[in-house]
């Protein structure tokens, strides 16, 4: 066990660090003394300051000293996080991060990339792959997508192949033109241009698209032709024709653009994330027939090794990529035959996903081929990378990762997938003396799991390095060295260092939020389960690990779905049913998961299976996710839940606003008329150093208050609209009292957790738990009817026991109102609290998929092939 250090005395600083005068963010001039070559915990309410300690403080001043030492063009090559507001530390060592956070945007990034695993593998096909007969020795960069020596040809390596159809463009074809038949066609004036155009060229615009002669079809759609024309708006077509005769002035001249020519340009060419998102849906994506999805040119693909190509091995999740490659690590080449049987049965599932993504199945060929006949040189060569490879992937394993595969695309990862892949380069590349700053690494973990992590980070502070850990789990805290405790409370009513030292010393801490969970003095959220009558039936759900799956969602209750990482959770909720919700109630498909704003079109895979019974109780979907409510920082909580709106409209029915005839929308900070012009109502500009961070400095002219001096002179109540964006939604309260519109929106906020927040804090500077708070309170804000279905995918994420407790009381009011809601959870003591629970596994990936018990929570806790089980039955007691 390890051994408890007890708070150093003052003059005996050895092995720690020291902080003194810490004012980054709401932090109120704090000094603490942290340990190192231990495991700490920072913990509080959300909002209480232990980020800005941890991250915004030592982790920025240890990264600052670094950059100190690299060469000024090198900085600028690297993204900084600024210089923090404090006024000493002492014995800090270099730092790295593990932030929470979304993959790196871009269709290319995949598992393999962010782990380094993909090189390893492309050297080893390179060095020790099977050849065909003749073919000349490939160098790495042939086996990889994204070069030009690797990419197929066809799809540019990107694994498939967009088209733009009459089908795809024209979804019913008994519309008119006039009626807008073209779908894909640009809405409002640019729309009716096309049109106008159309009829000048003589096209009949009012008769079903389905009647127009196919070759007349074919030019509107699929042109290159751009003809410019007359053109009489607002004439019908007899009075254009008659203008044309006469040769009367046009209102101007049209050129047109063929629809397919039209998507294609506004897809490669726009700069509006919406606009190119609205295109897409006219692209049909499938999977490329050349390379058959796996993005590489036949030459590479010809290549393979224990009978795999490498499209095939990339394809394999990290468990059976380790059986795969075993023998190859031992030695064993002579068994490499029987491997390339498992490799087949892994290279048939495989085949299967490709063949529901609508591509076509591999013919397997290449699987004839045996690995064991190779020269001393290649095995060598083969035994080496395997061996790094399969150590690699062993501590992905132990990470609970075994269930993702190379090839899986990055944006698609959770943010705590993210992270602990990155943990697991960083536990290989075997650093001393390092400090680890980790973002909550348990987010999205089930209990299960975090054995596996605590092991890792125990594996880090061995090797010689410090843990810090911004962290909300119990368990991790108990398991901790040393516990900082930031608050008492958020915001403004944090910011101060409440207790640090050891774990146990917190429970004399009467201030502490945090203390009443650790020690087991507040009660879980167990209340008894609400008997169920009526039930949503799912049949044959067929989605990603979900093979024929039936389940049944009671409605009119609080359930929560429960299962390890991968076990296929989300796969059953997240995407199952919500699609097959929305299409009952006549809604768009819900968008794939966002790749960036560069990102091609996304192959739509749709789930198999049909509701069997209790779609009818269900008059409405509402999908709370983790997605920011806004890209730039002119989006913020103000304006996202609409309670802005009201605020402007009382400074416009102000004296000084009517005797100045300023509307509400001189209040904006995005219109001219009221906004300062330095700079643009942003509030701050951007003063480039070359070499050093970018700083961000408050505007010269408004001094951050974003707003023309003539618009802040209007004051409501002794503030002006600067001054209420200030506040935090908890001094709004009590500033807006008497404003039943206004308090509305703020009393929800107060009442999830989110007082501490500014109203006009940046989308930006939003953490996912926040964003899915701010989405739940603006829905709340709507009259409740009942039937409503709620889905909410973990969303305790990011979020204090105390802060759990807040939004769980909102979740079951919606409940008690007559809607239904679906939470995807980790957190047991929200499990423990539902009416129904749902657990899926047993495993992760192919070893999952399955509903391993459903009932009442406490029926659940009782069913012994359960990995929930055990820990559900902990916090029941």
């Amino acid at each position: 066990m390890t051994k408890r250090r007890s708070p150093p005395s003052s003059t005996d600083l050895r092995g720690f660090v020291r902080v003194r005068g810490a004012r980054e963010h709401n932090l109120k001039n704090i000094d603490v003394v942290i340990p190192r070559d231990s495991l700490v915990v920072f913990s509080g309410v959300s909002g209480s300051g232990k980020s800005s300690l941890a991250f915004g403080t030592l982790y920025a001043e240890a990264q600052r000293r670094y950059f100190e030492s690299v060469a000024p063009y090198a900085r600028r090559l690297i993204d900084q996080v600024g210089v923090p507001d404090v006024d000493e530390i002492e014995g800090l060592p270099p730092a790295v991060a593990l932030q929470q956070q979304r993959g790196t945007p871009g269709a290319r990034s995949s598992v393999g990339s962010v782990t380094t695993l993909s090189s390893l593998v492309r050297m080893l096909y390179s060095r020790a792959g099977s050849y065909p007969a003749g073919q000349a020795m490939l160098y790495a960069e042939d086996f990889s997508p994204n070069t030009p020596q690797g990419a197929c040809p066809h799809c540019h390596g990107l694994g498939r192949v967009y088209e733009v159809t009459e089908a795809s463009m024209v979804p019913d074809p008994t519309l008119t033109l006039r009626q807008r038949a073209i779908a894909s066609w640009p809405p409002a004036w640019h729309g009716q241009n096309l049109r106008d155009i159309l009829v000048t060229l003589g096209y009949d615009v009012d008769v079903p698209w389905k009647d127009l002669p196919k070759k007349q079809r074919d030019w509107i759609l699929f042109t290159e032709e751009t003809p410019t024309v007359p053109v009489y708006a607002g004439f019908t077509p007899a009075e254009t024709r008659a203008a044309l005769k006469r040769k009367t002035e046009p209102s101007y001249m049209g050129t047109y653009m063929g629809a397919r020519r039209y998507v294609l340009h506004t897809f490669s060419t726009t700069q509006s994330p919406l606009m190119k998102k609205r295109v897409s849906r006219y692209m049909i994506g499938s999977v490329c027939p050349v390379c058959d999805g796996k993005r590489l040119k036949r030459e590479s693909l010809s290549v393979t090794f224990a009978g795999l190509d490498i499209g095939s091995l990339s394809a394999l999740s990290f468990d059976a990529l380790v059986d795969t490659l075993k023998p190859a690590a031992e030695g064993r080449f002579n068994e490499l035959a029987e491997s390339t049987t498992r490799s087949r049965a892994a290279g048939k599932r495989a085949n299967a996903k490709r063949v529901a993504a609508g591509g076509a199945a591999h013919d397997g060929s290449s699987d004839v081929r045996r690995t064991p006949n190779l020269s001393e040189e290649k095995r060598i060569a083969a035994q080496r990378i395997a061996q790094d490879l399969v150590a690699r992937v062993g501590t992905l394993q132990a990470l609970g990762l075994g269930y993702l595969s190379m090839d899986r695309s990055s944006p698609t990862l959770s943010p705590g997938e993210l992270q602990r892949l990155r943990l697991a380069t960083q536990i290989r590349s075997n650093l001393f003396g390092v400090v680890y700053v980790l973002d909550e690494p348990s987010a999205g973990l089930h209990p299960a799991d975090g054995e596996a992590l605590l092991t890792a980070l125990e594996q880090l502070k061995r090797s010689g390095n410090t843990i810090f850990v911004v962290e909300h789990d119990m368990d991790v805290m108990r398991r901790a060295d040393w516990l900082v405790d930031v608050g008492p409370d958020a915001g403004e009513r944090g910011g101060e260092i409440l207790y640090s030292g050891p774990p146990d010393g917190l429970a004399d801490v009467a201030l502490s939020r945090t203390a009443r969970y650790l020690f087991g003095h507040e009660r879980p959220l167990e209340r008894s389960p609400r008997p169920a009558s009526r039930w949503l039936e799912l049949r044959g759900i067929t989605r990603n690990n979900l093979h024929n799956l039936d389940a049944a969602f009671p409605i009119g209750l609080f359930t929560a779905v429960t299962g390890i990482s991968g076990s296929g959770k989300s796969s059953l909720v997240s995407q199952a049913l919500v699609e097959l919700v929305s299409e009952h109630l006549g809604h768009e498909l819900p968008a794939p998961e966002d790749e960036g704003d560069d990102a091609a079109p996304s192959v739509i895979t749709k789930t198999g299976g049909r509701i069997h019974k209790g779609a009818d109780a269900i008059t409405r979907l509402v999908q709370v996710d983790q997605k920011p409510i806004g890209r730039t920082p002119r989006s913020n909580l103000a304006t996202y839940t609409g309670l802005f709106d009201h605020v402007r409209k009382l400074f416009a029915a102000t004296k000084a606003a009517r005797a100045k005839r300023y509307d509400a929308g001189r209040f904006s900070f995005n219109v001219a008329k009221g906004r300062c012009e330095t700079c643009e109502g942003e509030g701050f500009v951007s003063v480039e150093l070359l070499f050093m961070p970018s700083v961000y400095a408050p505007c010269p002219t408004c001094h951050g208050a974003r707003y023309n001096e003539a618009t802040l002179k209007v004051q409501w109540n002794g503030k002006n609209i600067a001054d209420v964006l200030r506040l935090t939604v908890e001094e709004a309260c009590e500033f807006f009292v008497d404003e039943p519109a206004v308090m509305k929106p703020l009393s929800l906020l107060y009442d999830i957790g989110l007082g501490y927040l500014r109203l006009g804090q940046p989308a930006t500077e939003l953490s996912g738990g926040e964003a899915q708070r701010i989405k739940l309170a603006t829905e709340l804000q709507r009259s409740q009817r009942g039937s409503n279905l709620y889905v909410l995918d973990e969303p305790t994420t990011g979020l204090h026991p105390s802060d759990v407790d807040k939004l769980v009381a909102q979740l079951q009011g919606l409940v008690a109102a007559g809607n239904t809601v679906v939470v995807v959870e980790h957190e047991m003591r929200v499990v423990a609290g539902a009416d129904w629970v749902i657990d899926v596994g047993p495993g992760a990936g192919d070893e999952g998929g399955k509903i391993v018990a459903c009932g009442p929570p406490r029926l659940v806790a009782s069913e012994t092939t359960s990995r929930t089980a055990p820990y559900l039955a902990r916090v029941l007691g």
